[in-house]
């Protein structure tokens, strides 16, 4: 009996095996996938909020340009200079002096080039880059209407595109 018992105990032992190397290869394989696949849906989810972050900062830099356009415009007595990408007006000054000053908008025609904002007497200064397009229509009365489209991801396609229409207080 005592044969028995030790046979049985070596058959026993005999019959626990590890794992075999197709059977871990065929895990890492599976891993390797599942590992590769999560990290594709969290780089295209933080792609997605760089991307979106970014155009969240141009537009609301896109409505700080155009907000500031307009309310300088609305103060205008008269329209000096009025192009497709340009417009220059005349305003009062607004500390109650008889004296004005002309502020002129303008962008190159150039794709991505900024839209410049020229103070005389004064200076000049920088409103806002990736600029696709600016027109400013000027139909001879008080109004003016302003499109303004911006391209964030220089794909010359707009992203950001606001329109409005300015009209004058002071004309």
């Amino acid at each position: 009996m005592f044969k028995f018992r030790k046979i049985r105990q070596l058959n026993i032992t005999k019959n626990q095996k590890g794992f075999s190397i197709v059977e871990l290869m065929v895990v890492v394989v599976i891993l390797s996938l599942i590992t590769l696949g999560l990290v594709s849906i969290f780089s295209g989810g933080m792609r997605s909020w760089v991307s979106g972050g970014s155009q969240l900062e141009a537009q609301r830099n896109a409505r700080q340009a155009m907000d500031y356009m307009v309310r300088e415009l609305r103060l205008s007595e008269r329209v000096i200079i009025s192009q497709d990408h340009k417009i220059k007006v005349k305003i009062p000054d607004l500390n109650g002096t008889s004296s004005h000053y002309n502020v002129e908008y303008s962008w190159s025609g150039t794709a991505h080039d900024p839209v410049e904002r020229h103070m005389s007497p004064g200076g000049k200064n920088i409103l806002i880059d990736d600029v696709l397009n600016l027109d400013f229509t000027y139909p001879k009365s008080s109004r003016v209407n302003i499109l303004l489209e911006i391209d964030v991801d220089h794909d010359n396609l707009p992203d950001i595109s606001l329109t409005t229409a300015v009209n004058f207080r002071n004309f």
